[in-house]
């Protein structure tokens, strides 16, 4: 071969190596979605309070007033079509259903029922009571927490809404979780005074944290996480309640412009789905998802795809099993999945290991390689500076 041959080779060879790298970058960077997009039918501007899912296809959401009614909304597909199957004049607040056919929703001042999966509803009236929050632990037993300042409290029923007794006042409670008939917490998120914890079914409650919290689950007795403002996002414990540690996510700045957890959905003690944070991106200011697999210990997110979702931010999540999930914003719209969402981005620790400056940048070869979930990866900076590990499989 003579040299001008090699010299085009060689020019040839390069080109092409930028233009995979740009292909390969691109891809990285908007990689095909694993959500995509849904949207709900005409609800006049109400915003959705509360949204569950009993299986991969039947899913049920509650909203506010929007014109003059709120929405009991149902879906027989997973969301991609939503119908409406019951208004009222009272926004509502919240949505449980304790098996495939059987669930409840409060409206302040009643609470309504359904047994055929939400074709039909029928009012349970509550006398001289109106509802901030709901817990049913079965058909029978169910309690309420009332933040009115005089007549409110928490109150529960053990017939099905025929008879309520009052059980707690004082800070009265817009919030409430009951782990089992006798462990349950209670929180005022209006004040933020404290979360309030019963060990004997309500009749008593003590405090365990000077703070409130938008969502709490425990996967035990002692076992429990939950999640509050954004200084204080998510917390866990593991006595019950007794001492709680923060967990921390992804730093707030840069990227992350938001960062908080504000709802949560449990696969298992390990994965953890949270809504609530938000990212700057090239097209905006777009919702992120957060992931976890070690019980909140550290935590990833996915982006769902910018170019075809424009939502700003996630305030419900509902996951069912590893694979298929919502999370849907306040407003008629979100997202969807059927395969456990899109790549996880992990936010991991960095510690500086030597005071010397380096006279120049360096990424050193990770150890171990190939690695399977842990890798260290060594880097050096002449400043300090915002850095951006990308991480790719041999796929791409």
């Amino acid at each position: 071969m003579d040299n001008k041959f090699l010299n085009k080779l060689s020019s040839f060879l390069f080109y092409f190596s930028i233009f995979l790298f740009i292909i390969a970058f691109n891809f990285a960077h908007n990689p095909p979605s694993g959500w995509y997009q849904q949207s709900l039918p005409n609800i006049n501007g109400a915003s959705i309070r509360d949204i569950t899912f009993t299986d991969s296809l039947n899913g049920y959401l509650v909203t506010s007033i929007g014109g003059n009614n709120s929405y009991i909304l149902k879906t027989t597909n997973g969301g991609d079509n939503w119908t409406i199957k019951f208004s009222h004049n009272d926004p509502f607040v919240r949505l449980k259903f304790i098996n495939a056919s059987t669930g409840f929703t409060n409206a302040y001042t009643k609470i309504f029922k359904t047994t055929d999966s939400g074709e039909n509803w029928f009012s349970i009236d509550l006398p001289q009571i109106f509802g901030d929050d709901m817990y049913v632990l079965n058909e029978d037993t169910i309690w309420l927490a009332m933040s009115e300042g005089f007549t409110g409290g928490v109150f529960r029923t053990t017939n099905g809404g025929t008879n309520w007794i009052r059980q707690y006042s004082g800070n009265n409670p817009d919030k409430i979780y009951m782990f089992n008939s006798r462990i349950g917490f209670i929180a005022n998120n209006k004040f933020g005074i404290s979360t309030k914890k019963t060990t004997d079914g309500g009749f008593n409650w003590f405090t365990v944290l000077n703070e409130g919290f938008t969502d709490i689950y425990f996967i035990d007795s002692l076992t429990g996480w939950k999640c509050w403002n954004e200084l204080d996002s998510i917390k866990k414990t593991t006595n019950g309640g007794v001492n709680w540690t923060k967990l921390l996510l992804p730093p707030t700045g840069g990227f992350f412009s938001l960062s908080a957890i504000r709802k949560f959905s449990f696969i298992n003690k390990d994965t953890i789905w949270g809504v609530g944070a938000g990212g700057n991106t090239s097209l905006g200011f777009r919702g992120l998802i957060y992931k976890s697999t070690n019980g909140g210990q550290t935590w990833g997110y996915q982006l769902p795809d910018i170019n075809a979702i424009n939502i700003g931010r996630y305030f419900h999540i509902d996951f069912i099993n590893k694979s298929n999930g919502w999370a849907y914003a306040n407003s008629a719209t979100g997202v969807h999945t059927i395969t456990g969402g899109d790549t996880t981005y992990y936010i991991t620790s960095v510690s500086q290991i030597a005071a010397a400056i380096p006279k120049d940048y360096s990424l050193y070869q990770n150890y171990p390689n190939p690695f399977n979930p842990f890798t260290t990866i060594k880097y050096e900076l002449k400043k300090n500076a915002f850095v951006k590990l990308a991480v790719f499989d041999i796929a791409g």
